[in-house]
């Protein structure tokens, strides 16, 4: 016979409804296990449900507390970065003065040595012109002793005489020595 066959000559009733004893023990059963679960499992389910969640709740507050010190450092670094690039600035603007006043304290020293150089220069000069000039006067009274002895025709060995004759030469050579200057400035 074929299983539809067997199937329906079952006493009882209909294939697909089970009998009633199947159905109580059945009842019986998922009561037992749905009592275990609710009495014992699913209080460790929420026990472990709970630690977990706290354990997340805590690693929140912590990643939040551990943020808003990075935060805090990042915005007292950022503050001591400009406290720096402001205290640099300054710094480079004391340098720069500092510089500044060292270059026109450098300049006005070497203005003074210069000046004092110059004076020196000027003196050293004007005491060789003066020595110039004594010796120059004289040979010029021994030159012209001597041209005057030979233009005269005499001897000019008299201090005195010989001293008027000297200076009354270098006189007119003072005279003649402005005039010709000026003459020969304006012939350039």
């Amino acid at each position: 016979m074929t299983s539809m066959t067997v199937l329906a000559a079952e006493p009882g009733g209909h294939p697909l409804i089970p009998a009633v004893y199947d159905i109580v023990w059945s009842a019986v059963c998922f009561a037992l296990i749905f009592l275990v679960f609710w009495k014992v499992l699913l209080p460790k389910f929420r026990t472990v449900l709970d630690e977990r969640s706290s354990a997340i709740q805590g690693g929140i507050e912590k990643a939040e507390k551990v943020q808003a010190e990075a935060d805090a450092a990042l915005a007292e670094y950022q503050k001591q970065l400009a406290d720096g690039r402001a205290e640099a600035a300054r710094l480079r603007a004391e340098a720069q003065e500092e510089g500044a006043q060292i270059i026109a304290s450098m300049k006005q020293q070497a203005t003074e040595e210069s000046e004092r150089i110059l004076a020196q220069a000027k003196a050293q000069i004007e005491a060789e012109r003066q020595s110039a000039m004594v010796s120059l006067r004289s040979e010029v009274g021994g030159l012209a002793t001597d041209l005057a002895s030979r233009i005269v025709g005499e001897s000019l060995t008299d201090d005195t005489r010989s001293a008027n004759v000297v200076d009354r030469f270098i006189a007119d050579l003072e005279a003649q020595a402005p005039a010709a200057t000026a003459s020969a400035t304006k012939e350039f």
